[in-house]
């Protein structure tokens, strides 16, 4: 089990640079991510919020009770600003723009995105070319649903690299990055960035981000 990497400190707080395949639950093979990381810190840790297993970058993780409630209430009122980097094969439906609906559970665990919007998952996203055949896109939710951003990229035809489970091209890793977080917490702002993996098309994404969007060269 490698050591996890921490991207940002602060007295309230931990950032982690989460690997994919890392777990938000124990399994019989490993300890959850925050267990893993508290065991590595020796302190007590509370989780945040969530990365699916094979979602890599930024996870939150609070050092104390009260800390996970202002975090998490954060979250609950949409005040921390996420931006996700993901690389799908193919010509999107559309280049940019929002992606809104509600979300619907069908089989085995996966869900699909519905015309309605009663209640609706919503993401901005915008996208460049990347390398012949491949987009890499810049994706922004504003709601927090369970597999939000890999079913709104699969209803633009476009399913993530990796992603099998909806039909994305086959390989090793789910090319999927919580990229950045941005928030303000006690009055200052903060801006957490998580240096992307080397594996598969990422070192080719790192290539087209220039250092002023915060990722350490």
């Amino acid at each position: 089990m490698r050591a996890l990497t921490l991207v940002f400190q602060h007295r309230d707080f931990y950032a982690l640079n989460k690997p994919a395949g890392a777990p938000m639950h124990a399994n019989d093979e490993q300890l959850s991510v925050v267990h893993q990381l508290a065991a590595q810190l020796d302190e007590q840790l509370w989780p945040v919020h969530r990365l699916d297993t094979p979602t890599s970058g930024v996870l939150l993780v609070a050092r104390s009770q009260i800390a996970a409630a202002k975090l998490s209430q954060l979250f609950a009122d949409h005040a921390m600003h996420k931006t996700y980097l993901a690389v799908a094969a193919g010509k999107p439906k559309k280049k940019q723009g929002w992606i809104i609906g509600d979300m619907d559970k069908v089989r085995r665990g996966n869900w699909r995105l519905l015309h309605s919007k009663e209640n609706p998952a919503r993401t901005y996203f915008t996208s460049t070319a990347l390398q012949p055949g491949y987009r890499l896109y810049r994706l922004q939710p504003q709601t927090g649903r369970t597999h939000q951003l890999r079913v709104a990229l699969k209803s633009l035809g476009v399913p993530i690299v990796g992603d099998t489970r909806y039909g994305g091209e086959a390989n090793a890793h789910l090319h999927l990055h919580a990229w950045q977080l941005a928030f303000n917490y006690d009055a200052e702002a903060i801006v957490i960035t998580a240096p992307l993996p080397d594996y598969g098309l990422f070192p080719a994404v790192a290539a087209q981000i220039t250092t002023k969007d915060g990722v350490a060269n």
